[in-house]
């Protein structure tokens, strides 16, 4: 009688770090929308690789530190030996999920507000279960269906009250490299699942990670040339805030998080991510809160929290 008493407080207190761990990467995440547009407001010249090249460079030597170390731990020597097509596949998805995906995103924030990208971002979901359905030839069900339709009701509800604010290119411009950034993180998030298993969750980010961040410094170069950036302070701080506390942790903090509480617990505590960034937005860039961007959130949110218990 004594041992489940003794078990329990060790499981409840995994279970805490496990919401707090996913609660901040969330925010972590989150964040950066905001960063990335506080720092476009810091200097005109500033384009999206160039400060894509500038976080990635910063983060690159922690996710370096951290796949020489998995790399190097013996107890895991068995599931080390990758082979040609493991790196072809870690290759292949780290440039399509954290550099054109984080291209495509960046290059958006340039013409929509951070609230309206995070929504368009958070419906990645939806398009996972749409992209899964078609792949294995199945229908979806009513459940998921009410659940997508939500979802898009409330994207669209937000897009229309975001037309009175911004020319109605830009919009449409950033909405569209935004909603590409979406769709090529969800199928991200289809392929990486194998690889996950296979090498493990840390070690696939920091392998992946790696692989972006090269090829972040490959496009600059090609774009820009070799050159020193003469780029106000300021862009150069939120840089380094970027990447260590949008980047680097949140990353970490998600895996630690899942591992505790499981991947579905976890998809539900990340739908605070676009409250979060709509509060900052409000607070640090100025961007208005309408009733009709609130109502479009909250049926964004319900159907993406819907489409994630189904899955789970």
């Amino acid at each position: 009688m004594h041992q489940p008493e003794s078990v329990l407080p060790q499981n409840n207190r995994q279970a805490i770090f496990g919401y707090l761990f996913v609660l901040l990467g969330a925010f972590g995440f989150s964040a950066k929308a905001v960063l990335v547009k506080l720092a476009y407001s810091y200097s005109h010249q500033l384009d999206a690789i160039t400060l894509m090249v500038l976080r990635m460079a910063i983060s690159l030597p922690f996710f370096l530190a951290v796949a020489l170390w998995s790399a190097n731990d013996g107890a895991t020597e068995d599931a080390q030996r990758l082979n040609k097509q493991d790196w072809l596949m870690i290759f292949g998805l780290g440039l399509l999920g954290y550099y054109i995906a984080s291209f495509l995103d960046f290059a958006g924030l340039q013409y929509i507000s951070a609230g309206l990208e995070r929504l368009i971002i958070f419906l990645y979901p939806t398009f996972v279960v749409l992209f899964t359905a078609a792949l294995q030839r199945r229908s979806i069900n009513r459940y998921q269906a009410v659940a997508l339709a939500l979802s898009y009701a409330g994207m669209m509800l937000v897009f229309v009250d975001n037309m009175e604010g911004m020319a109605s290119s830009g919009l449409l411009l950033g909405s569209a490299l935004v909603l590409a950034s979406a769709i090529a993180f969800a199928f991200f998030l289809m392929g990486s699942g194998m690889m996950v298993k296979r090498i493990g969750s840390t070690r696939f980010t920091a392998y992946s990670m790696t692989v972006a961040c090269l090829a972040t410094g490959l496009h600059f170069v090609i774009q820009h040339g070799v050159k020193l950036l003469d780029l106000p302070a300021n862009v150069y701080w939120l840089a380094l805030i970027m990447a260590i506390f949008s980047t680097v942790l949140p990353a970490f903090f998600m895996n630690a998080g899942i591992r505790r509480i499981g991947a579905g617990s976890a998809s539900i505590i990340s739908s605070t991510g676009p409250i979060g960034t709509l509060a900052l937005a409000f607070l640090l860039l100025g961007e208005t809160l309408t009733i009709a961007q609130l109502a479009g959130t909250a049926l964004v949110l319900i159907g993406v929290y819907v489409v994630s218990r189904a899955k789970s």
